[in-house]
């Protein structure tokens, strides 16, 4: 009985305890509920009714520095709504199969497929996005704002249930057709087919759906008319695979689909400066996301010169007109203010609307830059001091040793070797032998490495990709980047990265960014001299000593150290200005080019053909191609400046030196004024001039004896000789 009643205790002591706990567990479950009950109140309150699905917009404007418009982003008026039944079945099936596959199995949240992965990326990456459907996309769109909070997460998935109660499928995809931005002014199915094909919605092919589709996560990324269509093209095949995994079509379709050419629509809606307006855009997006510039009212004032740039669109469009008989197809151009990096103008084709150049922005397209490249050579070759611009290079027929498993024997643009040339006039004249020869002094993983900080970025650190011809052009690189490398010579030694936008404001008139103060800053920047005693370390935005740059420009601006190649007064001149001027052309005449600077204007001129064929050999780099562009263009934009010479530094030295040898004048020898710095003064006198040497020679040729010969065939002969780093014993008097 004792035991009973302890057994009795014991239970009602357990039950009490159970009842406890459930009474804790009840009343937690009680305070939970109430806490997000009161959050839920406190975040959803305010929460707009999608009985509405339309929010009125401002549109993103985009200004010349002087405050001409060049388009706008978006207007409201650009977006013409039509019924479900006018949407083609290939475009619904498009967009559901990249967007939301599940979206008629759900209620306007994927929780598994979505939200897990969303809240996933929110607390392990702090990234508040991703998981949507269509159904939230719609009301993220149009009820709204942009901005990635967790907040703003919850009203989107409250909104969306409540949309799913209210509208049938159809309807919200029929809505969301309509409401989402494809690009530029394109919102909604039907003005994207207007824009982007100049047809109606429901007139769309399999093909052409597949890409409207594909642009919808990222318009301005995946642009047939942005920078690189080949993105969409990209994405459009990746839309179709996955229509074909789905089912809503066969595997068939879509590989045929796929390989159709697509056809897209010229007359688009106004915008001027196209290529540099699709630049700025891209920019915008990058900084602040895609509904922030179409949305958000945005007032972006850039560096462009529209003046300028109407100039130089045209002259790039009659100049390759009337170079058509040299199988010249396109051109474009790019005009800075080097110092602060400011894009004045940008020609990415001759015609932008043209299918024959196409949207294609050439400016940032990977192109051989030939000679173009050489300046960068010769200036690690000044900053090692193993070359000043007196050295003596005999610029002969020679063989260089094999690199990466070949031999390499470069010839000069004319064909022709030209004996002994010192630096200044091998540069000048852009002779390839002596190039050649200095970049295997430099080292090419060292010429890389100075390449790619002064702009570079397509060349790989890996120096057996490529061989000695990389100082004519072996590697491939962009307008841009090459124009930020000239601008460093421009600067004094100083790289500065190109500039498209000053100013950009918010709907609210709040400045966002402000780079109009830029030019002060940067010209109150001043370099540390160096005499060359000491190894050069480039710090902060210097990447290149002032006394090696001084060296490059005075050679490119000198119109004497260039005349054997091009001419006294050629059309690589400026009359009355003082302008550092490089030209470059491809071997295969794939590539022309044109480069030139002062202190306050860069201008880089290229001309070639879209699909890489090549142009006639009757071009003649600077006297046809890119020059004659390049000189009007630079004319203009120097129109209204003073002649700007470049500034000699105090560790920049000019001196005598024989005009043969480069050496210290001695015998009599004939002398000539160049530049040299501190630490690399001429040390040893000349020992050439009369001071002849008895070398065999052939007797009937009188050219010196190489190979193999019978004794009768060769004679001594006095003449003189010199040497270069390369070869021996060259015979300066002897017939080439």
């Amino acid at each position: 009985m004792a035991k009973k009643r302890k057994k009795n205790e014991t239970n009602k002591v357990n039950r009490s305890r159970n009842l406890s706990r459930g009474q804790l567990v009840i009343a937690g479950i009680f305070i939970a509920v109430i806490l997000f009950l009161i959050f839920s109140i406190f975040i959803l309150k305010d929460l707009p009714s999608p009985n509405s699905l339309a929010n009125p917009v401002q549109s993103t404007k985009i200004y010349d520095r002087n405050g001409k418009l060049l388009y706008s982003v978006f207007t409201s008026e650009n977006r013409t709504y039509i019924p479900i039944g006018d949407i083609p079945q290939a475009l619904q099936k498009a967009t559901i199969a990249s967007e939301d596959k599940d979206f008629y199995r759900h209620g306007g949240i994927n929780f598994v497929g979505g939200i897990l992965r969303a809240a996933r990326d929110m607390i392990f990456y702090r990234n508040v996005q991703g998981g949507s459907t269509l159904t939230q996309q719609l009301v993220k769109s149009a009820l709204l704002s942009p901005e990635r909070t967790l907040p703003r997460k919850i009203k989107e998935i409250v909104l969306a249930f409540w949309t799913e109660r209210i509208y049938p499928k159809d309807k919200i995809l029929e809505m969301y057709l309509n409401q989402i931005p494809y690009g530029g002014t394109a919102y909604g199915a039907e003005e994207a087919a207007r824009i982007y094909f100049g047809k109606h919605a429901k007139d769309l092919s399999l093909a052409e759906s597949a890409l409207l589709a594909g642009i919808t996560p990222a318009p301005t990324y995946y642009s047939p008319l942005g920078t690189d269509p080949s993105r969409a093209k990209k994405r459009q095949v990746e839309v179709l695979n996955l229509m074909a995994e789905n089912g809503f079509i066969s595997k068939d379709e879509a590989d045929k689909s796929a390989a159709e050419p697509l056809t897209f629509n010229t007359q688009r809606d106004p915008i001027l400066a196209p290529h540099f307006v699709m630049l700025v855009k891209e920019q915008l997006v990058k900084k602040y996301g895609e509904q922030m510039v179409d949305w958000g009212g945005l007032k972006v004032t850039t560096t462009l010169d529209f003046d300028l740039q109407s100039f130089a669109q045209i002259t790039v469009a009659s100049e390759t007109a009337r170079q058509k008989n040299l199988k010249v197809g396109n051109g474009a151009a790019l005009v800075t203010n080097p110092g602060t990096g400011e894009i004045l103008a940008m020609i990415g084709s001759r015609d932008y609307f043209s299918t024959e150049s196409g949207s294609v922005n050439v400016v940032f397209a990977n192109r051989s830059p030939g000679s173009a490249i050489k300046p960068l050579n010769y200036a690690l070759g000044f900053l090692k001091g193993l070359v000043t611009p007196a050295t003596a290079w005999i610029d002969g027929r020679y063989c260089f040793p094999p690199f990466n498993g070949k031999s390499y024997c470069p010839q000069n643009y004319d064909g022709k070797f030209h004996g002994v040339v010192q630096t200044r006039f091998a540069l000048g004249n852009s002779l390839n032998i002596p190039a050649v020869k200095i970049l295997a002094i430099n080292k090419v993983e060292d010429f890389i490495a100075t390449a790619s900080a002064m702009g570079l970025r397509t060349l790989d650190e890996d120096p057996n990709r490529y061989g000695y011809s990389l100082t004519l052009g072996g590697g491939e690189t962009t307008m841009a980047d090459l124009s930020t490398a000239f601008g460093v010579f421009a600067n004094g030694g100083r790289r500065q990265d190109l500039l498209p936008i000053l100013k950009v404001e918010d709907g609210n008139g709040k400045i966002l960014e402000d780079n109009s103060t830029k030019p002060q800053v940067l010209n109150s920047r001043f370099q540390k001299s160096w005499d060359g005693s000491q190894p050069y370390i480039p710090y902060d935005d210097w990447v290149l000593p002032s006394e090696v740059t001084f060296l490059v420009s005075h050679i490119l601006l000198d119109d004497s150290s260039r005349t054997m190649t091009f001419g006294a007064g050629s059309v690589l001149n400026i009359p009355g200005k003082v302008v550092s001027v490089k030209t470059g052309t491809t071997e295969d005449k794939r590539d022309n080019w044109t480069i030139g600077y002062t202190p306050s204007r860069l201008t880089a001129v290229w001309v070639g053909n879209n699909d890489n064929s090549a142009m006639s050999p009757s071009l003649e780099s600077g006297n046809t191609g890119a020059a004659p562009i390049w000189n009007k263009i630079m004319k203009y934009t120097l129109k209204d400046l003073s002649p700007e010479w470049p500034q000699k530094p105090e560790n920049v030295i000019f001196m005598e030196v024989c005009a043969l040898s480069g050496l210290l004048p001695d015998h009599g020898c004939p002398v000539r004024g160049e530049y040299f710095i501190k630490g690399f003064l001429p040390r040893e006198k000349d020992t050439v001039w009369e001071q002849k040497r008895k070398i065999w020679v052939f007797k009937d040729t009188h050219k010196p004896a190489t190979g193999n010969f019978q004794p009768d065939q060769v004679q001594e002969e006095d003449h003189l000789v010199i040497s270069d780093p390369f070869q021996k014993d060259f015979c300066v008097d002897c017939p080439l």
